[in-house]
């Protein structure tokens, strides 16, 4: 019975030891996860903002500069691919970003985020195209789906009602599933660029040399997606995220900044637009409601194109 018990005792040592380094592993694996180094993302801030200026803001210029013979009404447009390009590109760089995050974040919760992003912009693929089709002969921004002279007279009147799906489609459900996601991942990614370092709560001149473009683009983003509402709750967020952070002693480092100052400076050229068309009664008419933010197009097709 002493060999029985001194040998079961040896077996605990020797699983103790084994289950040891283990630990002693994980734990080296949470501080090194921990202390990732927090430089800036130069290389996937460039990146998305590029994309995003031709892929998504180039996407209906190309459309109108490029001779219609060469894409048939009937085919996808150079735009449609733009648009299919981007719809890969996008969250293979929102996944990358989250990569980069220094705090480990919720896999599950970036996944749904990313399937529907995908999701939402395939929607918005194939709504749009059909829009930018019928801009082509005749379709009027500015104008509601009835109001359309290329719409109003259909028979059946059915008809009309489809090409209402079509727009709530392309405006309404595709800009959501787009575009929630896409502010959500965001503000995920955010959450994790705090630091007490000072060293790593300075933005690089590159950074600085980039805010200006991706501020921009965010104003094209919210201002032609209709998302005012999902923007403001988003800033909102982030800097409720950054008072409770400082009360904590930290503060949002490089690309946390980056992110920030982005969103700041979004907000005022948001702010801008609406107070130079306040008083336009044209898209006052067509944009109802307690907020009041035009889209681009549409000032496009009401003012420039239609002048021409």
């Amino acid at each position: 019975m002493t060999d029985v018990k001194t040998t079961m005792q040896i077996l605990r040592k020797r699983r103790g030891r084994d289950s040891h380094p283990n630990t002693i592993s994980g734990e080296v694996k949470e501080n090194v996860q921990q202390k990732k180094k927090r430089h800036f993302h130069f290389d996937l801030w460039f990146s998305l903002t590029l994309q995003n200026w031709i892929l998504d803001f180039g996407r209906p210029i190309v459309m109108i500069i490029l001779p219609l013979e060469w894409f048939p009404l009937n085919k996808p447009s150079a735009g449609d691919y733009f648009h299919m390009a981007y719809n890969v590109i996008t969250p293979y760089l929102m996944l990358k970003l989250i990569e980069r995050s220094p705090r480990v974040l919720s896999r599950t919760a970036v996944y749904l985020c990313i399937i529907t992003f995908v999701m939402g912009a395939s929607i918005h693929l194939v709504g749009d195209s059909i829009n930018h089709r019928l801009i082509l002969s005749g379709y009027q921004l500015h104008l509601s789906v009835r109001e359309n002279p290329i719409i109003k007279d259909l028979k059946p009147a059915s008809l009309i009602d489809s090409f209402e799906l079509l727009y709530y489609y392309d405006e309404h459900l595709g800009h959501l599933m787009w575009y929630i996601p896409f502010f959500v991942i965001l503000f995920i990614y955010f959450s994790g660029c705090f630091s007490s370092a000072e060293e790593e709560r300075k933005i690089p001149i590159s950074g600085w040399l980039l805010l200006g473009p991706s501020a921009l683009y965010y104003w094209y983003l919210v201002t032609e997606g209709q998302i005012t509402e999902l923007f403001l709750l988003t800033f909102i967020a982030m800097f409720t995220m950054v008072i409770f952070q400082q009360l904590k002693g930290l503060s949002p480092d490089s690309n946390g900044l980056f992110l920030f100052y982005s969103f700041t400076v979004t907000l005022l050229l948001v702010a801008l637009w609406v107070a130079y068309l306040w008083n336009d009664p044209v898209l006052r008419n067509k944009y109802p409601g307690l907020i009041y933010v035009p889209e681009p197009w549409s000032y496009y097709t009401l003012h420039i194109k239609n002048s021409h």
